[in-house]
């Protein structure tokens, strides 16, 4: 879950036309494999520039992906009830849907996430290799961000808190790993 946060806030920003080379490079290489998440930030980035019918939607994907994402009508209309049914998108008498303020303020809060992450990205591949300050704040970070879910916990769902624990567990599975491939430190004494 958290490789695929990284690969949608590394390749999705703000202003979702100026990523379109981008996203068809990412569309190439993972096909039809779409992140879960990412259609859900999609619209809503799509509604925020103006209301859309959910052809149009598919309609303007297809078109900026030359073809390589096709999302089904079975994906957005379904998708477009959930956004609805949570109070992020609002449907206009024309058949529209435009987002609402609660969407924006979402949209809005994620963009500002994205713009944090691709920073951190972006000054850790400009210095080549993760050095011991790089490492030890982005852990400080991840803690911070951990703390703030942790912390508004009770207006998670029951299955957004189950994934979260299952990410939480699964990367303590990694480190525990880690730490039982990695060779103990032998100092070197000097002897005179």
């Amino acid at each position: 879950m958290a490789e695929v946060s990284l690969v949608i806030s590394s390749y999705i920003a703000s202003d979702i036309t100026s990523d379109i080379e981008m996203i068809s490079e990412w569309l190439a290489r993972v096909g039809s494999s779409i992140p879960r998440g990412f259609s859900r930030h999609y619209i809503l980035t799509l509604l925020k520039e103006k209301p859309m019918t959910g052809k149009e939607i598919i309609d303007k994907a297809t078109l900026q992906t030359d073809g390589r994402w096709k999302p089904s009508p079975g994906l957005v209309y379904p998708l477009l009830g959930r956004l609805l049914d949570d109070g992020l998108i609002s449907e206009n008498d024309d058949g529209r849907y435009s987002i609402t303020q609660k969407g924006l303020s979402i949209i809005n809060d994620l963009e500002t996430l994205n713009s944090v992450v691709h920073r951190q990205l972006d000054a850790m591949l400009r210095v080549g290799t993760i050095g011991a300050a790089v490492a030890t704040d982005l852990v400080d970070r991840v803690i911070t961000i951990g703390s703030a879910i942790g912390t508004h916990a009770d207006i998670l769902s029951k299955e957004e808190r189950a994934k979260y624990r299952q990410f939480l567990l699964s990367e303590l599975k990694k480190l525990d790993e880690q730490e039982k491939r990695k060779p103990e430190r032998v100092e070197k004494v000097n002897v005179e």
